[in-house]
């Protein structure tokens, strides 16, 4: 049995649907990110379930419960770092760390959680005092310092620099990888690229599309990218005679095709025929960013 389960959430704000018929089961185990453009619903899709809102319409069930008539028993193995949090200015890092730990009937050890997480020459400092990429870092030890089975993360990296957000993203890596499940809400698709086994792309309140990252750049954008000058002119016919052609340009002398990965194939195989050397050879395929781009036009349209 999934984990999570949502059916047919939906949550209405001033006659406007945020959340509209909203579904999808996460395994345990696994990463499953929730994508989409600001104002998409997926905030308030988590908030759900996590049980800090109250759906209108349709079911939610954590490991079988229900969030909201069963929050106490819970917030016991469920996680989260919210999108926007404050904690009391006068805090420091530590009496956080030690006051979340006690929370718990059996909490992580928070000392290798603050180092792993840089917070460990910061312990002293007041929370308020702390930059934004300190206070996210902070928020995501909190999120793990009861040890969840479950862990809700939305915007998990906004605020860091490149090289904690990297560190960040091993880190989750290696709770995955103890048996965590974890919800990651983004809008980074290098983040839910890297991270997420699945990927619930959210928009307008509803789900536009749902699958593995790699599926989701085959389904929606899957095109790869060809470019390069030939050392000597090729035949158009055998260009638009290419197997799984998409498209063919030829500019200044330098040709862009449009296809697939057996499409590549095809053109090294026409330039070794034809004893043809390719100049500034550039093959690029689609990514997670092109697949947004497209299913999120799609379902304007």
């Amino acid at each position: 049995m999934p984990i999570i389960e949502v059916t047919g959430l939906r949550k209405v704000y001033g006659g406007r649907p945020a959340v509209d018929g909203v579904s999808f089961a996460v395994e345990e185990g696994e990463i499953f990110g929730i994508l989409g453009p600001n104002g998409a619903g997926k905030t308030t899709t988590v908030e759900c379930v996590e049980g800090l809102r109250v759906p209108d319409a349709g079911t939610v069930r954590v490991n079988g419960l229900d969030p909201v008539a069963d929050r106490d028993e819970l917030t016991r193995f469920l996680g989260a770092q919210l999108q926007e949090s404050q904690l009391q200015g006068k805090l420091t890092v530590r009496e956080a760390l030690e006051l979340y730990s006690a929370f718990y009937p059996s909490p992580l050890e928070w000392r290798p959680l603050a180092e792993r997480l840089g917070l460990t020459e910061k312990l002293r400092t007041r929370f308020a005092d702390l930059s934004g990429g300190q206070k996210q870092r902070l928020f995501i030890a909190l999120a793990l310092i009861g040890g969840p089975r479950i862990v809700v993360l939305d915007e998990l990296t906004t605020g860091l620099d490149p090289r904690a957000r990297r560190d960040t993203w091993t880190l989750i890596e290696e709770v995955r990888d103890s048996g965590v499940t974890v919800l990651l809400v983004t809008h980074f698709m290098e983040e839910a690229q890297r991270l997420c086994d699945r990927i619930a792309v959210i928009d307008s309140g509803r789900v536009a599309a749902l699958d593995t990252p790699g599926g989701l750049i085959r389904r929606a954008a899957g095109n790869t990218v060809i470019s390069f000058t030939p050392s000597q002119a090729l035949d158009r016919t055998d260009l638009e005679g290419l197997p799984e052609l998409d498209s063919v340009h030829l500019q200044s002398g330098r040709i862009t095709i449009n296809g697939t990965d057996t499409t590549v194939n095809a053109v090294i195989s026409l330039l070794a025929r034809n004893q043809i050397t390719a100049h500034q050879l550039r093959v690029v395929d689609a990514t997670l960013d092109d697949a947004f781009l497209d299913l999120t036009e799609k379902q304007e349209s």
